[in-house]
């Protein structure tokens, strides 16, 4: 269980982040969503200590982190960001074995490691001597993953980790984080400015407004049948009619059609 307590953050005359209060739910994938510059990305790093609050705290379990050694929790915690920060220098092997090693972990038990984390985020584990230039970027991005998971940390960060790559590579990295979190069920704090990855990835969402304050927070079945605001339902596009569908009979069976009159998927029996 992650939880922030009044938290706010500010930079000189900024205030990023104002009286944040949230519980995140251990097991559970939960995703702050909102528009760029609304603090997410600072409510991420403030949970392993990238980013300390200037009030408020943060607890994990029970324990405020400010009373951890940073170093040490960002090892208990795994890191996934947009650019998949790898090293360059080193190989994939190298790469997703840096933190158990860091950890204590043997070199050889280090390594040996590695082509079954390849196998967990969908890699072909005889990618383990090739470099990162050598790799496509959804490729990077899931050794990322792999390495974050290396350590078997509790808790996942995922800073935009999609945002990088084209569509398609996107809705496969999509799709694969969904089968891997079925079977680890890690504690999952994603962010992303997209709300349909919001709603995809999500067991809670939250949607943010400028200073990180919560416009709504909840299941997606939830925030789309019952939007607290107009605000909200401007931004998970309730407003504009964007998510008002209708069935058409074609000739060939019944589609399902936007508000535009495009087609979007078949009706099955």
């Amino acid at each position: 269980m992650i939880e922030f307590h009044n938290v706010t953050k500010t930079y000189g005359a900024t205030t990023a982040v104002e009286k944040f209060s949230l519980q995140i739910p251990p097991g559970k994938t939960t995703v702050f969503v909102g528009s760029s510059g609304c603090g997410k990305t600072t409510l991420l790093r403030m949970i392993n200590r990238m980013v300390d609050p200037t009030d408020g705290y943060i607890t994990i379990d029970g324990e405020d982190i400010a009373h951890q050694k940073p170093v040490n929790l960002r090892r208990r915690i795994g890191y996934v960001m947009q650019s998949s920060g790898l090293l360059p220098h080193q190989t994939v092997a190298a790469n997703v074995a840096t933190v158990p090693m860091l950890q204590g972990t043997s070199k050889n038990e280090a390594y040996g490691h590695v082509p079954r984390l390849l196998h967990k985020v969908g890699l072909d584990p005889d990618l383990v001597n090739r470099y990162p230039g050598q790799l496509s970027g959804g490729q990077a991005q899931r050794v990322g993953v792999a390495r974050a998971l290396a350590a078997d940390p509790n808790i996942l960060l995922m800073d935009e980790p999609f945002g990088a790559v084209d569509p398609i590579v996107r809705a496969d990295l999509q799709t694969e984080l969904l089968r891997l979190q079925q079977h680890i069920g890690k504690t999952i704090v994603f962010v992303t400015h997209d709300v349909e990855e919001a709603f995809l990835l999500g067991d809670q969402v939250v949607i943010l407004r400028e200073g990180a304050q919560v416009a709504q927070a909840g299941s997606p079945s939830s925030i789309i049948e019952s939007p607290a605001n107009s605000f909200v339902s401007q931004f998970v596009g309730l407003g504009n009619g964007s998510r008002e569908f209708h069935l058409k009979n074609t000739p060939t069976g019944t589609v399902v059609v936007d508000h535009l009159g495009r087609t979007h998927g078949t009706l099955t029996q």
